[in-house]
């Protein structure tokens, strides 16, 4: 069955259901989506991922043992995440365990896990991650990044969390996030599998009545810095330097050619030793074993982003040429070989993108939290086949701002 938008009243609010009926497997996958609610919605770091966390302790009844041994025994799975922009409960289980799996969430909404015990827990497990974080030197130079590509915005706070930040947090803090971000009105609501359209529209009503209405503000546009800065952690423990780099990326999550998008990053970046950014440092060149560059583009922000390591004494050598092959890329453009190569693949690889109902449905979503058509992937699809060595020339050419660089680098003094 195809996919199926329609809106489910819940106290005079319209709330997106997006649905796919699908028997092939006897399995049933939901997921709440509530927008603006994830880490960037918050001041205080790490205050989203705790509360997620803690959902994922069970209810104050049952405790988290005994909430885990009632998911297990029937193989449900159900778990919370934030991501930068929302709060997201993921609910699966076999179709005969799926009234069980609703009866589970609803009981892990009305009554938390509120608990001395908990909180405690999910602390340890926070602080022993970040104490992990301090030997991880990718994660360092990622952070150092995105603190010089977005100086003084919110995507330069520390919103995973810091030391002090995850031990102020109190029941109070992670109560009333969850009880001010997680609302009937900025739900979304993304069910599929083995299940009715009837049946999904009656669940996703019982869901809803338990939450409350929240005052949901929309997350800032940020832009990407253009002041092409270096900044560097000095660590004696690092054998290796730690190259991010990125850049503005004037583009918008709603446009309607993000073939090309998807055209320009896989060739620049993505495609392995396909991309010009791999071929350059690695084969041509051994300055790194892998290098990798990506397009991003969500509501919040727009930018070119990537990543390699090398010898220390190779760092000035390795910036250099990422500067170099991402110049002459917006200056010359790609060649025909590399368009056809990119054809291949992209439109060779689609029906990969959409073999699993998670897949489907994740796609579907998208589509709709980005205010595209449904069916939009798949249109852009059989554009990307059509598309000219001049249109896409012509595409990265007008993005001279990806040569705006700026560097996060971890390395040894």
């Amino acid at each position: 069955m195809a996919i199926t938008i329609t809106d489910i009243d819940t106290k005079g609010t319209k709330v997106p259901l997006v649905f796919e009926e699908n028997s092939q497997l006897p399995i049933v996958s939901l997921q709440l989506v509530f927008q603006n609610s994830g880490e960037l919605s918050t001041s205080h770091d790490g205050l989203a991922e705790m509360s997620a966390k803690l959902l994922s302790e069970g209810t104050r009844t049952d405790g988290s043992i005994a909430f885990a041994t009632k998911l297990d025994d029937k193989a449900i799975h159900l778990s919370a995440y934030a991501s930068r922009e929302n709060f997201i409960i993921v609910v699966s289980s076999l179709k005969s365990e799926f009234k069980d799996a609703v009866t589970l969430l609803k009981a892990l909404l009305k009554d938390p896990n509120y608990t001395t015990e908990a909180l405690a827990k999910i602390k340890r497990q926070k602080l022993g991650w970040l104490d992990q974080k301090k030997s991880d030197f990718d994660y360092q130079a990622g952070v150092l990044l995105r603190q010089t590509l977005f100086a003084s915005t919110p995507l330069a706070r520390p919103y995973e969390g810091t030391e002090d930040s995850i031990k102020s947090i109190a029941l109070k803090d992670i109560s009333s996030f969850i009880d001010s971000h997680l609302g009937y009105n900025n739900a979304i609501v993304v069910m599929g599998g083995d299940i009715s359209l009837k049946d999904a529209e009656h669940t996703t009503k019982d869901i809803l009545s338990l939450l409350p209405k929240v005052d949901s503000k929309p997350l800032p546009v940020i832009k990407a810095s253009v002041e092409q800065k270096t900044n560097h952690i000095y660590n004696n423990d690092t054998e290796q330097a730690y190259i991010y780099f990125g850049s503005p990326f004037d583009y918008s999550y709603s446009s309607n050619d993000q073939y090309k998008a998807m055209v320009m990053e896989y060739i620049l970046g993505s495609a392995g030793f396909g991309s010009r950014i791999m071929e350059e440092i690695r084969v041509k060149r051994g300055l790194a074993y892998s290098a990798y560059a990506s397009l991003r583009r969500t509501k919040v922000s727009s930018y070119l982003t990537g990543y390699l390591q090398t010898k220390l004494e190779n760092e000035e050598s390795a910036k250099a040429i990422v500067k170099e092959v991402i110049s002459e890329f917006v200056a010359k453009g790609i060649t025909d070989q590399e368009l056809e190569s990119a054809k291949e693949f992209l439109v060779g690889s689609e029906a990969l993108r959409t073999e699993t109902l998670s897949q489907r449905l994740n796609r579907a979503f998208d589509d709709y939290y980005y205010g595209r058509p449904q069916g939009f992937s798949k249109e852009q699809n059989e554009k990307i086949a059509g598309v000219t060595l001049k249109e896409m020339n012509e595409f990265i050419a007008s993005h001279p701002e990806i040569t705006k660089l700026s560097f996060g680098i971890v390395a040894k003094k």
